[in-house]
């Protein structure tokens, strides 16, 4: 094409420039939580719903929980009515669900940004990141343990993606600070460097102390004593042990009316049975037990059931992903929440692959369909988790996030307005035409289909040329792009600046620890 043709073709309207600039154009633009216009998929008749609460019940009653080296979780537990036989509580029929009954069945977490709030429960579904990895991978570095340099890299791609709404918490393990003075800094990085919600510390009650005390700075004493600012992950130590560091952290939070998730630690075959029903009975069990007893501590404490599960291959002993047993027993699990009026935390971009390659899709998609169809609130470990949750991928990061749009899209459902039923359409171009050029195609383009911001759509010549680029390559190239266009969002330098002084009159008052 002639010099003067291009530029002929540049003046109607402007129009290539302009929407190429449209495309390319920076936006930390964060869509709302999903709310659902689609039903929940239901694997479970009223009939084994029930069997299984029955179980359930009777596990409580007749083989108990343990909990250890917590005597005043001991002592709450037999003035509410249980048998405390050493560190085993065995809890009557019925009394851990009446207890569960004051828990909220749904909550609004606060963010710094009275736009990035979300609501957790109902049909709606909240987004956030990967969590806990020690190792980090990208295609320059390899896979390395992880710093904290990488750690504000993974908040700042949070806070620019946008199908995602949450920040998370330990996106990954930043190892080259101390253990018990990393919680600091992650927490920082998350109310400077993104100003969407995010998750507290539980690595230990002190720390879940230092970030509702960060927290108050951020938002505010007051605010923080009426209003939830944090969901933070409690695991049970499946089988149906709660200990002490985990319960110390669930008190601290629920005593501030801060949320968390009970969730139990499911690898089936190792720490629950290998059958669905059966994994089903203990994951109810355990999560009844740690609701009741967060109400225990505070009445009305919000609360989500969680349901972290995967199947292991019985050769290597590797958990596995992506499996129908553990979408039976996700689904099932959502069941069981919503039939208890609580919150529903499960799924994931959950994959046991090593890179971001084909295996990871296949099984991360499985994942993440499961979640939104078995009626998860809060998905965890949404973008970026890659090796069984050892390695947090910058590139699975956002390659991930950019298909969360597909669940916005979905969720959505079938639109029979109007608009949505495209009679006039149909009417307009008649037999044997064509809708490319019909006004309601035109009236409609730009919203009608869901379209990937990663992958290519150009003809093989054009990849070719580009240098036949696969999908990993396109996400380094917009994990570059993105941290290079990165602007923090704006915050009070007065409250920045007591944050960070806290964080650092914290760190001075004691000694470096690794362990």
């Amino acid at each position: 094409m002639t010099e003067a043709a291009t530029a002929g073709r540049r003046a109607r309207g402007g129009g290539g420039a302009a929407r190429r600039a449209e495309r390319t154009a920076v936006s930390v633009e964060t869509a709302k939580y999903i709310e659902r216009n689609i039903p929940n998929y239901e694997v479970l008749t009223e009939e084994a719903l029930d069997t299984i609460e029955r179980n359930a019940e009777t596990v409580l009653a007749e083989i108990g929980v343990n909990f250890v080296d917590n005597p005043a979780a001991l002592q709450r537990w037999r003035e509410a009515g249980a048998e405390i036989e050493g560190e085993r509580v065995r809890i009557p029929r019925g009394l851990a669900r009446k207890l569960c009954s004051t828990a909220p069945s749904q909550f609004t977490q606060h963010a710094r940004n009275p736009d990035r709030n979300v609501v957790i429960g109902g049909k709606n579904l909240v987004l956030a990141p990967v969590y806990g990895p020690p190792f980090v991978r990208d295609a320059e570095g390899g896979r390395r343990y992880a710093t904290m340099a990488d750690f504000e890299k993974f908040v700042k791609l949070g806070y620019m993606s946008k199908w995602l709404h949450h920040s998370g918490g330990t996106v990954c393990e930043p190892t080259d600070v101390p253990v018990n003075k990393r919680h600091l800094d992650m927490l920082l990085a998350h109310m400077t460097l993104s100003d969407k919600p995010f998750m507290g510390s539980v690595t230990e009650p002190s720390r879940a102390k230092d970030s509702v005390e960060m927290c108050e700075i951020l938002f505010g004493k007051d605010f923080v004593r009426d209003n939830t600012v944090m969901t933070s992950l409690i695991n049970i130590n499946s089988p149906m042990t709660f200990d002490s560091i985990m319960m110390g952290a669930l008190e601290i939070f629920a005593e501030h009316n801060q949320a968390s998730i009970i969730s139990p630690f499911i690898v089936g075959g190792a720490m629950a049975p290998v059958s669905v029903a059966g994994t089903l009975t203990q994951v109810l069990a355990e999560v009844l037990a740690g609701v009741a007893y967060s109400q225990l501590v505070r009445p009305g404490a919000p609360v989500i059931f969680g349901a972290f599960v995967t199947s292991i291959d019985m050769n290597s002993g590797a958990p596995t992903f992506g499996t129908p047993e553990a979408a039976h027993i996700t689904y099932g699990a959502g069941q069981l929440a919503r039939r208890l009026g609580l919150p529903y935390r499960s799924a994931g971009s959950f994959c046991g692959s090593k890179l971001p390659d084909a295996q990871a899709a296949y099984e991360t998609s499985n994942s993440l369909q499961m979640g939104l169809l078995s009626g998860v609130n809060f998905m965890l470990h949404a973008c970026g988790w890659l090796e069984g949750g050892l390695v947090a991928s910058f590139e699975k990061f956002v390659m991930d996030a950019d298909q969360l749009g597909t669940l916005h899209h979905f969720a959505r459902g079938v639109d029979l307005s109007e608009n949505g039923q495209a009679m006039e359409a149909i009417a307009e171009v008649g037999p044997g035409g064509h809708y490319l050029g019909c006004a309601h195609t035109q009236a409609n383009f730009k919203s009608a289909f869901w379209r990937s911001d990663l992958f290519d759509y150009k003809p093989f010549e054009t990849w070719d040329e580009e240098g036949a680029r696969d999908t990993q390559t396109l996400a380094s190239i917009r994990v570059k792009r993105m941290i290079d266009t990165y602007v923090q969002p704006p915050l009070d330098p007065e409250i920045e600046t007591r944050l960070r002084a806290y964080v650092a009159d914290k760190k001075a008052s004691m000694p470096d620890s690794f362990m």
